[in-house]
């Protein structure tokens, strides 16, 4: 099997683990998502290592300060050193509905076939021997694979409704089409007991990895898994007008700017996070605003600001951070600017001024703009505002940055002998105001500028405009 091979930094001490394990009467497979990997060429960050025909304290014996157990009594160490964990073949049982309530029993003496029956898709099943180069693959995993096609292994992968979310990750990940009984064993399940961080993991998986993210956001419909996320459920049923969406209904628009996103992804994980989720949530105000026009035509007027609700709710429920929630808000409220700069009239510092205020990051915005605005096949985009945006951005030093105040206390203090005080604050929010709003831009004419808002206070004029 040329296509297998361990990373080349960590390769000669995982084939030495191997060796040692099976110099004393055991015998070491890889197995789960590195040997998928390896199948297809892809270096696997992280290793997974299942052991047979050795007892766990013979095991730890071996590795006496290597191996250290991790998570509950599942037979599974972290070997210090190596991005490896090792297990004991082991079968869990349901002991109730949630994703943690499983009863574990490790047998370093369970055949490969049932051990290998626990697994949840066969791609996953896939067990490599390297110091044979011997592939066992029981459920013919390897087969799906070059298949595209993604498909459970037994029965069992019941007991663990997270793996619907899995599945959902892996058909985009991997641009695979789930095989039809493996549909229709997740429409019998329920998410309604799985823990919400897990749900945030597996969306964030989705965002994070998937290539065709569109097909992972379809199979939670075709497994009718939309129910248990309202507000993505609702877009399924909201309709847009054909001409600016030839592609449909607003979930289909969803689906095709994920696709988009897939290939604008920021390389940094969070960038890539918010971005994600603005992608995914910027049209939840959609089903609320939906109208017919004078024209005949339906119209979602309003739907930027109606998004922040669902978008929220609809985080907050996955429990995630707040930190996330509070950067794609703004994206939400503010992806449909962008185009505006396309117009003389609109593209102002001003606008810029106030807009990277509002968002704190250009670059974010406009990755969600353009998902919004390509994610409508076969419509074909015009991107000159998002273009004229990013090139005024970048001028002006705003394309990863808010405007910062070009004037703070201690230039007030510095230059004109002002203390701090409530009037020196409500001058400082005047300035920073007036500093959005085009008036001056730089620091001699912004100290201008405080002179004569003071000399007019004192005076007890007006203040200038």
């Amino acid at each position: 099997m040329e296509s297998f091979g361990l990373p080349s930094e960590i390769a000669s001490e995982a084939i030495a683990v191997c060796m040692r394990i099976r110099n004393n009467g055991g015998r070491a497979y890889f197995v789960g998502g590195c040997v998928r990997d390896m199948s297809m060429h892809i270096v696997p960050k992280d290793l997974d290592m299942e052991v047979f025909g050795i007892d766990p304290e013979a095991l730890r014996a071996l590795f006496p300060e290597k191996l250290f157990p991790t998570g509950r009594s599942f037979g599974i160490y972290k070997y210090d050193g190596l991005p490896l964990d090792i297990g004991i073949p082991r079968l869990e049982s349901a002991i109730g509905t949630g994703h943690r309530d499983f009863e574990v029993f490790s047998d370093p003496h369970l055949s490969l076939p049932l051990a290998a029956s626990r697994r949840d898709f066969t791609i996953n099943a896939i067990y490599w021997d390297p110091l044979e180069n011997r592939i066992e693959d029981p459920f013919n995993g390897l087969k799906d694979m070059e298949q595209k096609k993604l498909r459970h292994v037994s029965p069992k992968f019941a007991e663990d409704p997270l793996r619907i979310l899995r599945g959902m990750q892996f058909l985009a990940r991997f641009n695979l089409s789930a095989a039809e009984e493996t549909t229709n064993l997740c429409r019998k399940l329920t998410l309604e007991n799985l823990s919400a961080e897990r749900i945030y993991t597996e969306f964030c998986k989705l965002l994070l990895f998937g290539r065709s993210i569109g097909n992972g956001i379809q199979f939670l419909s075709q497994t009718n898994c939309l129910r248990f996320f309202p507000e993505l459920a609702a877009l399924e049923n909201c309709q847009q007008d054909p001409v600016s969406h030839p592609e449909g209904c607003v979930l289909r628009h969803i689906e095709c700017a994920l696709d988009v996103y897939a290939t604008l992804r920021p390389a940094r994980e969070w960038d890539a996070l918010v971005t994600g989720f603005g992608v995914l949530c910027h049209d939840f105000g959609k089903p609320m605003c939906t109208r017919w026009n004078k024209a005949g035509r339906l119209s979602a007027k309003g739907h930027e600001r109606a998004g922040l609700s669902p978008a929220e709710a609809f985080l907050t429920r996955m429990r995630a951070p707040k930190q996330l929630i509070n950067e794609v808000l703004p994206l939400i409220e503010c992806h449909m600017i962008p185009r505006r700069f396309a117009s003389s009239k609109d593209a102002t510092r001003r606008a810029l001024n106030r807009l990277a205020h509002n968002v704190r990051r250009i670059d974010r915005l406009l990755i969600v703009a353009r998902c919004d605005n390509i994610g409508r096949p076969p419509h074909i985009p015009n991107l000159s505002g998002e273009n004229i945006l990013e090139k005024m951005a970048k001028a002006a030093g705003l394309f990863k940055n808010p405007p910062a105040p070009l004037i703070r206390g201690r230039d007030l203090q510095t230059n004109l002998g002002m203390n701090p005080s409530p009037k020196m604050g409500k001058l400082l929010k005047r300035l920073f105001e007036d500093q959005l709003d085009g008036k001056f831009h730089d620091f001699n004419t912004g100290m201008a500028r405080a002179k004569r808002l003071i000399k007019a206070t004192n005076r007890g004029h007006r203040t200038p405009s």
